[in-house]
């Protein structure tokens, strides 16, 4: 066969393979995909565009890296599925950017995100004033996620936290509203769940516990 067979034939099974590949790692809109993500994918296709410019060379030598790129993509994930720690090391965690329509600077230059950023997102939210905003949350896909002051103002706490994720008690959602582990425990208790690390997920919202069991 010649070349542009070669190269003809390779690209239908290079891309039937990354269809097949990219299936078996899991489902993910493009606008959220994580870091981890990200670099897969660019890894994937460069190597792939390599397998196709390089007809000489065995199809084999080329397909093994990318197996054990799709390897490790699916056993992170994995660990990430198991781990919360884990899964903010490689993924990192939502930042609030904007705190009961105020705006945390200290937040911004940690996450290297800027004003231009801010505003541009808000008006790609359909937010043209800052002052519409009780709170501007940015995701670790770099999306920002907007609660309008309306959507809450008839909200005890105005924003529902999870207050358990995988097990493990969230900080930053007892800070936020001004509660501790001790009342976060009693009020598990008074439903009937003992072991934090039993639950998978527990949220409240507007005085509405919840709550899933692992």
């Amino acid at each position: 066969m010649n070349d542009v067979t070669v190269i003809l034939l390779r690209s239908v099974f290079l891309y039937f393979s990354l269809l097949l590949l990219f299936r078996l790692i899991g489902k993910r809109e493009i606008g959220e995909l994580s870091i981890l993500d990200l670099v897969g994918i660019i890894m994937i296709g460069d190597i792939a565009v390599l397998v196709i410019e390089n007809p000489g060379k065995p199809l084999m030598h080329s397909l093994l890296p990318i197996l054990a790129i799709a390897l490790i993509q699916i056993m992170l994930a994995l660990l990430s599925l198991r781990s919360q720690k884990f899964r903010e090391v490689i993924e990192g965690k939502p930042t609030i950017i904007i705190n009961k329509g105020k705006i945390d600077e200290k937040m911004m230059r940690k996450q290297r995100y800027n004003f231009d950023d801010l505003l541009i997102q808000l008006r790609q939210n359909n937010i043209i004033h800052i002052e519409e905003v009780e709170y501007a949350i940015l995701e670790p896909s770099g999306q920002l996620s907007i609660i309008e002051k309306k959507d809450v103002q008839n909200q005890e706490d105005n924003l529902p936290f999870p207050l358990v994720v995988d097990g493990v008690a969230q900080e930053d959602s007892l800070s936020q509203m001004g509660k501790n582990h001790l009342w976060l425990r009693q009020q598990l208790k008074e439903r009937g769940y003992q072991d934090i690390k039993s639950i998978s997920i527990c949220t409240y919202d507007d005085g509405v516990f919840y709550i899933d069991e692992k």
